[in-house]
């Protein structure tokens, strides 16, 4: 692990009650503690030599490898979350060649608590950037290298992140106490009994619905299917793949589909989207220096779901429509000449479509083939919208119970939080929202001065989406404010690195680097 450089080295764990554990720092102090009635002991001992490595014996365990250097608190939803290996667009040769066991993160395990502010996590482990890079969170794995290119000390990242959650999520319930709509929306579903019903009928709406649409879908039923590549589409619409409009809104969180107009209909009957499954073919001529050899297939991103073939062979899919679409086409299903692919929509809320301006080919080495323009279209089976979900993460108070209470204590040299995007439809109330949850940390880790690093919203939505765009923009203003406000915390800008058709942005090198020069200064 890692810890805190110039503090003392804080451990606390179980042992049974009244029970003496003696805590030794090989080369270094030790200390004997007893358990209190219920079991739980802390040890305190004076700070580790910085930049140096340790071993630590508790009663019979051992501790090894106990690095010493900075420890970065790093929180939030997606943006936070999103692994590295969702940037190797960009950064791949980087992040191939770069080695270092001295960077480290410790995941905390995605749960949520709704009666008990939680004192551990359920097991698991630090790795370093030699043992799990792909894993690491893309933002914290760049600001570690930069700071580590900065001090050649260790790094410690304590990621406690899940994407979609709203800030009152994070903050405990005692501090929520002046927001009476958290505080009932949470007493809502604090019941468990209540939450397993929900869940068994969300179960059994999905079931139904996916049922319905797979019986009702004539493209798995038809005595050639849809995706065989033998299949006459000669009498489908044609269409093309990418074109639409954005129509003005307000635009609130994620919900860049919800702007979208295709053109060609397909997406919408005029008025309303049109849910279900929707039939995409194309043929596509490859020449024979790419037949039977392995390829890629990038289908850019999706709104919502998809199934892929090319030539009839299933090559991947996916179930929601963020991630970007990159499947493997094994060897031997390419050939000389005329390739068809196949994919096949589910669109359960708002506009089916594909996103513009990401990249959508077939590659095979370093030749590839574009996949854009024409495409044969049909629909499938037209469904109403999709059940809803209660997503219990999204609650007030549930993460700051199961993911931040139980870490809380553990010496960091500062919080970085990229959040925000989730509370954009109620931005009027966020600033509030966040300077409670920082003074709730502050107090909770016993760190008053604690840095917190708030990463502005990157930009995002088309340019004629003036109304959601304004409201992001809004969202922005709020996160100066509280970084002006708040004593000891930094903005740390994030607005020009943003994709219009991206939530997600891809250059969380640069942003790392922003971090990392903000922590220096």
């Amino acid at each position: 692990m890692v810890v805190q450089r110039d503090r003392p080295l804080s451990l606390r764990g179980y042992a049974n009650p009244g029970e003496e554990i003696t805590v030794k720092v090989i080369k270094g102090n030790k200390t004997t503690v007893k358990a209190d009635a219920e079991g739980h002991w802390t040890a305190s001992l004076p700070a580790l030599k910085t930049g140096c490595t340790y071993t630590i014996e508790v009663g019979d365990k051992i501790i090894s490898n106990v690095a010493v250097g900075d420890v970065l608190l790093c929180s939030g939803q997606s943006n936070m979350e999103l692994p590295v290996n969702r940037v190797t667009d960009m950064f791949a040769e980087e992040i191939a060649s770069y080695k270092n066991a001295d960077i480290r993160h410790f995941v905390v395990p995605k749960e949520f608590d709704f009666a008990t502010e939680r004192d551990d996590v359920s097991p698991t482990t630090w790795k370093s950037v030699d043992d799990d890079a792909m894993n690491f969170s893309a933002l914290a794995y760049f600001t570690a290298k930069a700071l580590h290119e900065k001090t050649g000390l260790p790094v410690g990242i304590i990621n406690a992140s899940w994407g979609g959650t709203p800030v009152e999520s994070w903050i405990s319930e005692t501090a929520l106490s002046s927001f009476p709509r958290a505080i009932n929306e949470k007493r809502i579903y604090s019941d468990d009994s209540y939450r397993d019903n929900i869940k068994r009928l969300e179960g059994e709406n999905y079931s139904r619905w996916n049922a319905a649409m797979w019986s009702g879908d004539p493209g798995l039923h038809a005595e050639i299917k849809w995706y065989a590549p033998e299949f006459d589409d000669s009498s489908w619409a044609q269409t093309d793949l990418i074109s639409g409009t954005f129509t003005d809104g307000t635009v609130t969180g994620d919900d860049l589909h919800n702007t979208w107009r295709g053109t060609d209909r397909w997406s919408n009957d005029g008025l309303n989207p049109v849910n279900g499954s929707h039939w995409l073919r194309k043929n596509v001529e490859l020449p024979a220096s790419m037949a039977g050899k392995p390829g890629v297939i990038r289908l850019g991103c999706i709104v919502d779901a998809d199934s892929v073939y090319v030539n009839g062979t299933f090559v991947g899919t996916t179930g929601y429509q963020y991630p970007p679409r990159i499947y493997n086409i094994p060897a031997g299903v390419l050939h000389e000449g005329t390739n068809n692919v196949t994919v096949r929509v589910i669109s359960q809320n708002g506009n089916p479509h594909f996103v513009a301006e990401k990249p959508y080919k077939i590659i095979v080495g370093n030749e590839s083939v574009s996949l854009e323009g024409k495409w044969r279209y049909h629909l499938g089976a037209q469904m109403p919208q999709g059940p809803g979900m209660e997503f219990y993460c999204y609650k007030p108070s549930v993460l700051y119970n199961a993911m931040i209470s139980p870490v809380i204590d553990y010496p960091v040299a500062g919080t970085v939080w990229y959040q925000g995007e989730s509370n954009v439809g109620r931005r009027n109330e966020y600033g509030a929202l966040l300077k409670t949850m920082i003074s709730n940390w502050r107090k909770a880790s016993g760190d008053t001065e604690m840095p917190f690093y708030i990463v502005e919203l990157a930009d995002f939505l088309h340019p004629s989406d003036t109304g959601g765009r304004k409201a992001w923009a809004e969202m922005r203003r709020v996160q100066a404010e509280v970084a002006e406000e708040t004593p000891n915390a930094t903005l740390i800008r994030n607005s020009d690195l943003g994709e219009w058709n991206d939530i997600h942005p891809l250059d969380k090198k640069t942003l790392g680097r922003r971090v990392a020069d903000a922590i220096m200064k």
